[in-house]
This record gives C-alpha cells, structure tokens and sequence, in this order.
C-alpha cells in the first residue's frame, strides 16, 4: 500500500514537472516571438524611412549593379557595362570580392554579389541602383547546378585533401576565383566536400552502378536536390536569397543588426512580412529593374534606360571643362558623407563628377557613337560568345560525374512535390519577384512613351529643319536671280550709252 502511494506521488511530480517546463517554454516562446517582433520592427522602420531624393529615373554619377546570383547579371557586366564604361571607372574589384572599397577616384561602377547594406557606404542621392531578378524556383535550381559544376572541377584531383592545398596555393597568389565570391565561397567548398565522399564511397563499394535516371536524385553520384534545399546552408543562403539580398540581410551583410533580424525571420515565418515590404521599397526606389526570364526585352530596357543615360554623360563630359573647374572642390568631398563606419574614413577624393571624366576613361560603346539600338547589337554578338565558353566550361565539369547531366528536359522528371516544396521555401521570393513584375511591365511602358516623345520631337526637328531648308534655298534663288538682273541690267545700260557716244 505505502508502494502504491509512493508511486503515485512520483507520478504527481513528474506530471507537475512536465506542466511547469510547458508553461515555461511556451512562455519563452510568447516572450522570443514579441522581442524577435520588434528587433525586425524597429530595422524595417528605420530602412523604410530612408527616402531617395533624387529622380530615380535618373541615372547618377555612381551605378551600382546588385548581382543577384544565378540571375544572368555576369552577362550584363561584360557584355553592357564594360562597353559603357572603362575598366578606369569601376571601382576596385567590384565584381570578385564582397569587402570593397568605393573611395578610389573615379568610382563610378560598383557590380557585386553584395546586398543592398552596400548603401550604407555610399552617398544614395549620388548612387543609382539596379538588378536583376529570376523566377525564384529556376534559380534554385541553377544555384544547386553551378554549385555542384564548379565543385565537379575539383574532381580531377586523387582526394580532397589535393584539392583543398591547391585552391589554397591559388588563393595565396592574390588569384581570384569562385571560392572568394560570395555566395559560392560556402556553396562549393560543401559541396566539393560531398562529391568526395560519395566517389569514395563508390570506389570502397567496387561498383558505379547508378541506379536512377533522374539526374536531380543520383545519390550515388552528387547531392539529390532534395537533399540540397533542407539543408541548413541552403535554407541560410539559398531560400528567400533574393528577398534578403535586395534588403539587405545576407550572411554578410554591413548592417550589425543583420544576424539578429535573419535569425527573427528565419524563426518566425510571419515576421518575413517586414523584410518582403523593405525589399519591395528597395526595387521601388531603382533606376532598373530586369527579368531573366524576359531576357530580350530586359536587354533591350537596359540598353535604353541605362545605356542611353551613360552614353549621354560620358559623351557630353568633354563639353564642359570650365564649369567642372568651378564644381569639383565643391562636389568632391560630399559624395561619402558620414555613412561611412569607423573602418572608413572620409576621403575628398571620391567619385568624379559626369563632366569630369576624360576622353581616355570613357568606354569603347560612347567613343563610336553608340546609340541603344548598336549598344544591343555590340550586347548580342558578345552573350553569344560568352555563352558558348561557359556552356563548354560546363560540359567540362559535368563529365566528370556523368550521367548527372543538368539539363532542362531533367528538370522534368523533378516531383511535383519537389517543385511545392521549394516554393514553399521561397515564399518571399516569389512575392518579391511578382512584385518585380509589375515594375517591369511599369518600366516598359515607360520606355515605350519615351520613345515616342523622343521620336517626335525627332520628327518635329526634321519637318522644322526640311522647312527651313526649303525657305533658305528659296531665298538663296531669289538673291541670285535678284543679282543677275542686276548684272544683265547694268550690262545693258552701259551698252546703251556707248551706242549714243
């Protein structure tokens, strides 16, 4: 009987234990949740409340391309922003490493990886934003594709070990490569890591036998995608990547407050809402906003929104020697105003002004005369070219885990459930891309009217000039007919007189 009551008394205990570590942690989940509420709260405010004063549709005297990774941005810096501006104008290893430093003279060209934190570095009334964003379930995939080609390359190496000290060798040689880039400086060496320990896996089981035909689940030779996107590296930097790019919040963000808000979100779906509203304000506030799905069109909008306006600056800046005498001291030491932190100082000698750059730093496109329909032109015979380097440098890799070959009719045999999946995991991204959309389809309209105001006052010039031609022509007969009258006039007079003599 007394057992019975011990029993029963320890019974009480636990349920009682149980009960109070309940109320605990929901009370520390309530209490997590109000004060993960307001860390994102008060960041989303105080990025809402940053106002770009200038037109946005202007472009001004620093451009900063925010690469979007796997977004097709590569082809736009060689194949546009290297015709527009000289390799003099872009600021110091823009496109490879994250960490840059956009005092240098000149400045006027930022592309990188970087997220949208890069502002707090920059003046924003003298720094005009643009991207490119994707269809966020066809960058996924291709995120997983080029992590997995790169790594491949590695592969002609006998172990990890060989790989690891010969990047190292690379790297210590001031070599730039994948691995310094972010986001492909976490991606590849993981997966490079993988692809290692599943070819040795291979050779200790004697055989190579792959048993499926879907090259996006051969476990036996790379990473299956399902794999992939749960993992937490992925779920840290590949979902929802553009959304937390654009405002702001990647793993190497400048903001101090960045890791305490991507924790919040990343704990708390429904605080996701706050960032998605500061992204949406970022494209808002863009000179431009491009669709790697709608590839043509996003080109032929660059080259008109953004191309025009380069060509403009730079072709104009020899015509106004005097006025940038008087301006330069004036412009010079405001463009990096206290934005800086305290690993920057204040430096008078930033980016120069459009009429301050010479004739030797203006690119090869506003040195031809270039107008947006040749800018195209020049654009289409060089993505032509650059693909087909990158198609074969990814044929190249792929043979090495053969038969994983990517390719879009593999993508077919992806599940259903799969594809839910990763929508489900990029929720955010796929409102911020229906958002970007909208913009797009506002901008071409845009670019539509322009045009037909540009080609109108071009009209109105040559029916104006073709008048004034005709009316200068008419007078020019008049003058000459008027002349010679006068001529057969005084001839005839003369003749006259010598007849009475």
């Amino acid at each position: 009987m007394r057992q019975k009551g011990h029993i029963f008394d320890g019974f009480v205990i636990l349920v009682f234990l149980l009960s109070v570590s309940t109320i605990t942690k929901a009370t520390e989940g309530k209490d997590g949740f109000k004060q993960c509420e307001h860390i994102v709260k008060q960041w989303a405010s105080s990025s809402l409340d940053l106002e770009v004063k200038n037109d946005k549709h202007v472009l001004q005297n620093l451009l900063f391309f925010l690469h979007v990774p796997r977004t097709g941005g590569r082809t736009y810096f060689h194949c546009f922003l290297k015709k527009l501006y000289a390799s003099s104008l872009e600021c110091p290893r823009s496109y490879d490493k994250l960490r840059i430093d956009p005092r240098k003279p000149k400045c006027r060209l930022l592309v990188t990886h970087d997220d949208y934190s890069m502002m707090n570095k920059l003046h924003k009334d003298e720094t005009s934003v643009v991207t490119i964003l994707r269809n966020p379930i066809d960058r996924v995939f291709s995120a997983y594709e080029f992590s997995v080609e790169v790594a491949a390359r590695f592969l002609v190496h006998p172990n990890l070990t060989s790989a690891t000290k010969m990047s190292g060798r690379l790297r210590s040689k001031n070599t730039i490569s994948t691995l310094d880039i972010w986001p492909w400086k976490y991606l590849v060496p993981w997966m490079r890591e993988d692809l290692f320990a599943r070819r040795e896996a291979r050779e200790q089981n004697g055989h190579s036998v792959v048993t499926s035909t879907n090259p996006y689940d051969m476990k036996e030779m790379v990473m299956p995608l399902h794999e992939y996107i749960n993992n937490p590296i992925a779920r840290d930097i590949i979902h929802n990547g553009a959304t937390f790019q654009v405002s702001g919040l990647t793993n190497n963000s400048y903001l101090t407050e960045a890791h305490d808000v991507r924790h919040c979100v990343l704990k708390y779906q429904s605080l996701g809402d706050y960032v998605l509203k500061v992204a949406k304000k970022r494209l808002d506030d863009m000179l431009y906003v491009g669709l790697t799905e709608n590839h043509k069109e996003s080109a032929t909008m660059f080259a008109n929104v953004v191309g025009t306006q380069a060509i403009s600056q730079f072709t104009g800046s020899t015509s106004h020697g005097d006025h940038t005498a008087k301006n330069s001291s004036e412009q010079g030491s405001s463009l990096l105003e206290s934005d800086f932190d305290t690993t920057y100082h204040h430096s008078n000698s930033t980016y120069q002004k459009p009429n301050q750059i010479s004739a030797a730093d203006q690119g090869e496109a506003t040195k031809e005369n270039m107008t947006a329909g040749k800018l195209m032109d020049v654009y289409e015979s060089c993505i032509s070219n650059l693909r087909k380097t990158q198609s074969e440098r990814r044929v190249n890799s792929l043979k090495k885990i053969d038969p994983a070959n990517f390719t879009k009719e593999g993508r077919r045999q992806v599940s259903e459930a799969l594809l839910q999946e990763i929508t489900s995991l990029n929720h955010l991204d796929v409102e911020l891309y229906k958002y970007a959309q909208t913009i797009f389809a506002n901008q071409h309209k845009r670019m539509l009217v322009n045009k037909v105001v540009t080609n109108q006052l071009d009209s109105d010039f040559d029916d104006s000039y073709r008048a004034f031609s005709w009316e200068a022509i008419c007078i020019a007969v008049s003058v000459v007919f008027v002349a010679l009258f006068a001529v057969l006039f005084v001839t005839a007079k003369r003749r006259t007189s010598k007849l009475k003599l």
